[in-house]
C-alpha cells in the first residue's frame, strides 16, 4: 500500500478517551436508508441481483419494503426512545422519496453518507471516477441541505485503496468503511485530516440474517455486546455502533426486539447517544491532539 493508513496503537496504551458527562460508552444508532435500482446498469465487479434473470422482483421489493414500511416503524421506535440517529443514506433516497428526506430532516437525524445508490459500487474505479461520485454526492447534500455533508460510509462497503484520501479531500470530517477499532481515531491521508468512528459488521442486522440468525439472537448479541464495553468503559470508554436496516428490523416481527435493545442499552446510567458527526466534533475538540501526538512516539504502523 502506498499509504499506511493506521499508526498501531494497543487501547490499553492510549489516551483515556473522556467522554461527554463522564459516559462510558458512546452509542450511535445508525439505519441504513438505501435505495436499490430496479434495473441498474452492469457493475464492474459484482452484480447487485444476482437471481437470474433480470429484474429480481424478489430481491428488489424485500429492499423496498424498508422504505415504504419498515422505517416508518423505526421511526416511532426511535420517537419514542428520544434517540438522533445517524443515518447511513444513500442520498438518491432524498431525491425519490422527500417524504422521507422531510421526516429525517425533521428530526436532525446525522447523515452518513452510503454513496448514490447501493447498487452502484466504488470496487475497481479509477482515482478520476470515484472523485466524480464522491464530489457528486457533496454536492447533491449541499443542494438538498444546504449543509456540507459530514460523513462517509461507502456504498455497500465497497471502497478503493485511494477512497479515504478522496473522502478527506472533498471535506468529510469522518469516516466509516474501516470496522477495526471500538474507538474514533485519525486515519492518515495525503491531505488535511480524517476521523474514523467505528460502525460494525457484528451488531448489524443484515449480516446476521444472511448468518441465519434471527432477532433474538440478535437481542442477546447486543446485550451481551453492551455489558462487555460497559464494564471496561469505567476504564477506557468504548464506541458502540448500532447498525440497522428498516427492510429488516422494521419487520412487525422484529421490531419489538429493536424496542427491548433500546430500553434495555439506554436504561443505564453513563450512555452518550451521539450522532456520528457529534461524536467526531468532540474528538477533534478534545481528544485529536493528544491521540496524534502519542501516536507519533509509537514505531509501529497497521
Amino acid at each position: 500500500m502506498a499509504q499506511e493508513r493506521l499508526t498501531y496503537s494497543p487501547i490499553i496504551d492510549r489516551p483515556r478517551l473522556q467522554l461527554p458527562d463522564g459516559a462510558r460508552v458512546a452509542l450511535w444508532v445508525c439505519p441504513n436508508i438505501e435505495h436499490y435500482e430496479y434495473l441498474p446498469n452492469p457493475v464492474r465487479i459484482r452484480d447487485p441481483w444476482p437471481r437470474m434473470p433480470h429484474p429480481d422482483i424478489l430481491g428488489y421489493g424485500i429492499k423496498d419494503y424498508g422504505n415504504r414500511v419498515g422505517l416508518w416503524r423505526m421511526f416511532d421506535v426511535m420517537d419514542h426512545f428520544d434517540v438522533r440517529c445517524t443515518v447511513s443514506l444513500n442520498l438518491s433516497v432524498f431525491e425519490h422519496y422527500p417524504e422521507i428526506m422531510a421526516a429525517c430532516e425533521a428530526r436532525k437525524w446525522d447523515v452518513l453518507c452510503h454513496g448514490m445508490y447501493n447498487t452502484q459500487y466504488l470496487w475497481g474505479l479509477d482515482e478520476g471516477d470515484e472523485r466524480a461520485i464522491i464530489e457528486e454526492c457533496v454536492e447533491t447534500y449541499r443542494r438538498l441541505t444546504g449543509r456540507q455533508l459530514p460523513g462517509w460510509f461507502s456504498p455497500a462497503a465497497s471502497h478503493t485503496l485511494n477512497t479515504p484520501d478522496l473522502v478527506a479531500e472533498a471535506g468529510i470530517k469522518y469516516y466509516a468503511d474501516w470496522v477495526h477499532d471500538d474507538q474514533p481515531g485519525p486515519m492518515n491521508v495525503r491531505k488535511g485530516r480524517l476521523l474514523t468512528v467505528p460502525y460494525s459488521m457484528e451488531l448489524n442486522d443484515a449480516v446476521l440474517h444472511n448468518r441465519a440468525q434471527e432477532a433474538d439472537d440478535f437481542l442477546v448479541m447486543v446485550r451481551d455486546y453492551f455489558d462487555t464495553v460497559y464494564a471496561e468503559g469505567a476504564a477506557q470508554p468504548r464506541v458502540m455502533c448500532l447498525a440497522l436496516h428498516p427492510y429488516m428490523m422494521g419487520q412487525p416481527h422484529r421490531i419489538g426486539y429493536l424496542e427491548k435493545m433500546l430500553d434495555y442499552i439506554l436504561s443505564h446510567d453513563g450512555v452518550w447517544q451521539a450522532t456520528g458527526e457529534q461524536i467526531a466534533d468532540w474528538y477533534y475538540a478534545e481528544m485529536w491532539d493528544q491521540v496524534t501526538a502519542h501516536l507519533a512516539e509509537g514505531d509501529g504502523n497497521g
